[in-house]
């Protein structure tokens, strides 16, 4: 199968599980808010797909989240069974995903870094630069562009 459609059918996965995580989990000790499906490996032979899973929070209640979507697993493959047309149903396999935990703690680092002056501070990219107007003038560096 190519690499396209892996990609499609891991990016039409992720997007339904996150359609379906209100419907499925339904319970008063499960914060839906914290919880973002990141992404979905599917297997070439589309039988089986690991679904990458951040959630916020203290590591306990990260645990408790994550086997609450395990047991659901059933409940999600049927929903995409129904919702996403595909050769195959794949199992789904939930893993705890570290990633933006990772890059928030390195964003913390950086700021902390900027702070104390190790390094300087990125100019903002939202504020206007002083060499031309915010409209835009003839010496903004569009000169493959006719002036009007």
């Amino acid at each position: 199968m190519k690499a396209d459609r892996i990609t499609r059918v891991n990016e039409l996965i992720r997007r339904e599980l996150g359609v379906q995580l209100y419907r499925v989990v339904n319970r008063p000790d499960f914060d839906s808010a914290a919880v973002t499906f990141t992404h979905a490996i599917t297997s070439v032979d589309l039988r089986s797909c690991r679904v990458l899973v951040s959630i916020r929070g203290e590591p306990a209640d990260q645990e408790r989240m994550l086997s609450i979507l395990r047991r659901a697993h059933a409940d999600f493959q049927e929903a995409i069974h129904r919702n996403v047309v595909l050769r195959y149903t794949p199992q789904l396999h939930f893993v705890l995903d570290h990633s933006v935990e990772q890059g928030d703690h390195v964003l913390q680092i950086l700021h902390q870094m900027e702070e104390t002056g190790e390094i300087e501070p990125e100019p903002d990219e939202d504020a206007p630069d002083s060499g031309a107007d915010a409209l835009g003038s003839e010496d903004a560096g569009d000169s493959d562009i006719p002036p009007v």
